[in-house]
C-alpha cells in the first residue's frame, strides 16, 4: 500500500441485494480539501461534517485540521451511492492513511455504520443483506452499529462485531479492547392482537375458503355488503397462517430490513399488509429514485389486504397482474432493472356496487344499473381471473349474532389443519424453490395434482363453461390444496366440485 493511501470496503443496497464497495481514501499536498467523488448523494456528501466532528470528539485529528488535500473515492465510480452507511468506513479509511491508526488488514473487514457527531454509532438498513454479502464476498469480519448486529448475527461464517461508537472500533482494531462477535438471539415480538375464527358469527363458507385460502396460498375475493365482517376475516387469517420457516424468515427480513423497516432480529410472522385506497403506484410496488420495496414486497411470503378495491387506482390494480403471477416485481430503471420479490396472497374486499346494498334481502339498492356495471368493471376480466376464490359474504341474522352458544373451530385448530396441508406441500415440493399449490407451474399442476379417474371425467364437463387456460389450472390447484386439507392423496370429483363453486361469478 501506497504512503498516504488507504482501502477500506463498506455496503450499498441495491433493491434488496447489498453491493461490495471500495472506501478509497487519499492524501496529497496542498491547501485544505475534503472531497468525497464516486456519485455521492447529499447525505453522504454532509459526511464530511460528521466525520470530522466524531473523529475531534474521538481524541484525533481530523481532516479540517489538516492543511492537505482529501480525497474519498467510492468504487465503483458509476453506482449511485446513496445513505449514510460509509461514515465508518470515511472515519477509519481517513485514520488508516494518515498514520493515527495502526496499520490492521482491511481487506476482509467491512465497516457500515453512521456517526454521530460525538462518535456513537446509528443503525443502518440493511444490515442482514449486507452481511450475506459479506458472507458471499468471503470476508470474515462485518462492523456495524450494536443495534444491527443480532440480525446481521443471523449469517454463518461472518463475525459480526457490534461497535458502539467510533473509540471503540479503533480500540478493537488496535488490539487494546476485545469485543465478542454476536450470537443471534431469537427475539419474541409481540404480536398485535388477531381476531379469532371462534369470535366470527356465521359466514361458515367465508371462513371455509380462508382456510383454503391459506393453506395453499391462493388468492381470494369477498364480496359483500358493509358491515357483514369481510375486513374482519381478513385479519382472522393472519392467525391460521403457519409461521415462517428459517428461509422463508430470511427472504422476509431482507425486505424490511431493506426498507428500514425491521427492528432486528429475525422476522418469524407473516406479514399482513394492507395498503390505503390513496397509496401511490411506487407505494403498493415499489420503486422510486432510490429503488425500495413496496407494499407487495412487504407481504413477500404473507397476505396483501386490499380493503374497497375498486376504490385502488386502475393502474395500481392492473400492476398487481404481472407479480400475482410471477412472484416477484421488476422495478426499471435507466442502468438496468431491479426485481423486488413479491410472493404473497391476495385476499380483497368489495362491495357489490356504489351503496353496497346491490342484491341484499333487507336493504334496497340506490344504484342505477349502470352504475353497478361501472363499479364492477373497475376489477378487470384478466384481474379476476387470476384470483382464485370469489365469494359472496352475506348478512348474518341477528337472531345468529346473539347466540352465546358457539361450538365452531377456533384458529389455533384452523391453524394446525393448514399447517398439515403445507407439510404435505413441503413434501410435494421438496426437489424444487416452489412451497404452495398456488406457485406450480401449468406442467407442475399436471404432473403433481394426481387426478383420479372419476375427476378427470368431471374436467370434461367444464368445456361448456367460460374457464380460461388459467382459470382452468388455478380451479385445479384449489382442488389440490381441498385434498391436502383432508389428508387425501388424489383429487376426487368432490374436490373439483367445491374448487370450481368458488369461481361462479354469474352476478356479484
Amino acid at each position: 500500500m501506497q504512503k498516504n493511501l488507504a482501502k477500506v470496503y463498506s455496503a450499498e443496497l441495491e433493491g434488496i441485494n447489498a453491493r461490495l464497495i471500495e472506501v478509497e481514501v487519499d492524501l496529497n499536498v496542498g491547501l485544505h480539501a475534503f472531497n468525497i467523488v464516486g456519485l455521492a448523494d447529499k447525505a453522504l456528501n454532509e459526511a464530511k461534517e460528521r466525520v470530522n466532528s466524531a473523529l475531534k470528539n474521538a481524541g484525533v485529528k481530523p481532516p479540517n485540521r489538516e492543511n492537505r488535500k482529501i480525497t474519498i473515492n467510492l468504487a465503483p465510480a458509476d453506482v449511485k451511492k446513496t445513505g449514510s452507511q460509509y461514515d465508518l468506513a470515511i472515519a477509519l479509511g481517513y485514520l488508516l492513511s494518515t498514520g493515527q491508526i495502526k496499520n490492521f488488514e482491511a481487506k476482509d473487514k467491512i465497516f457500515l455504520g453512521e456517526l454521530a457527531l460525538d462518535g456513537r454509532l446509528r443503525p443502518i438498513a440493511g444490515a442482514l443483506n449486507m452481511a450475506q454479502l459479506a458472507k458471499e464476498e468471503d470476508f470474515q469480519y462485518l462492523f456495524l452499529p450494536e443495534e444491527n448486529a443480532n440480525e446481521a448475527a443471523v449469517v454463518h461464517g461472518v463475525k459480526v462485531i457490534p461497535i458502539d461508537n467510533l473509540q471503540d472500533a479503533i480500540d478493537f482494531l488496535e488490539e487494546r479492547k476485545e469485543i465478542s462477535p454476536a450470537v443471534f438471539k431469537v427475539q419474541h415480538t409481540r404480536s398485535s392482537v388477531v381476531p379469532d375464527f371462534s369470535e366470527i358469527k356465521g359466514q361458515e363458507n367465508a371462513k371455509r375458503a380462508l382456510t383454503i385460502a391459506a393453506a395453499g396460498g391462493h388468492n381470494l375475493l369477498m364480496i359483500g355488503p358493509p358491515g357483514v365482517g369481510k375486513s374482519f376475516l381478513a385479519q382472522a387469517t393472519v392467525g391460521i397462517l403457519p409461521d415462517l420457516g428459517r428461509e422463508e424468515a430470511i427472504e422476509v427480513t431482507k425486505i424490511y430490513s431493506a426498507a428500514g423497516l425491521n427492528p432486528g432480529g429475525l422476522i418469524m410472522s407473516r406479514p399482513f399488509r394492507t395498503p390505503h385506497q390513496t397509496a401511490s403506484l411506487i407505494a403498493v410496488t415499489g420503486g422510486g429514485t432510490y429503488p425500495r420495496p413496496g407494499e407487495i414486497s412487504l407481504a413477500h411470503r404473507g397476505v396483501l389486504f386490499l380493503d374497497e378495491v375498486p376504490e385502488f387506482q386502475k393502474n395500481i390494480l392492473e400492476a398487481l397482474r404481472q407479480p400475482m403471477e410471477a412472484g416477484e416485481v421488476h422495478v426499471a430503471r435507466a442502468k438496468g432493472t431491479l426485481a423486488f420479490p413479491a410472493k404473497f396472497s391476495l385476499v380483497a374486499a368489495m362491495n357489490p356496487c356504489p351503496c353496497g346494498f346491490y342484491g341484499d334481502e333487507e336493504k334496497e339498492c340506490r344504484c342505477t344499473a349502470y352504475e353497478v356495471i361501472r363499479y364492477q368493471k373497475k376489477l378487470s376480466g384478466p384481474m379476476l381471473d387470476r384470483i382464485d376464490l370469489q365469494i359472496k359474504v352475506p348478512r348474518v341474522k341477528i337472531a345468529e349474532l346473539r347466540e352465546r352458544k358457539n361450538l365452531k373451530p377456533a384458529s389455533p385448530e384452523i391453524k394446525a389443519q393448514v399447517e398439515r396441508a403445507r407439510s404435505i406441500q413441503a413434501a410435494r415440493f421438496k426437489n424444487s424453490k416452489i412451497r404452495t399449490n398456488a406457485e406450480m407451474s401449468s406442467k407442475q399442476t399436471e404432473d403433481l395434482v394426481n387426478l383420479e379417474p372419476a375427476a378427470e371425467d368431471f374436467l370434461k364437463t367444464f368445456d361448456k363453461t367460460r374457464l380460461s387456460p388459467r382459470g382452468y389450472y388455478r380451479l385445479i390447484k384449489v382442488a389440490r390444496t381441498i385434498a391436502d386439507l383432508e389428508g387425501k392423496e388424489g383429487v376426487s370429483e368432490n374436490h373439483l366440485a367445491e374448487a370450481f363453486s368458488y369461481r361462479l361469478r354469474e352476478e356479484m
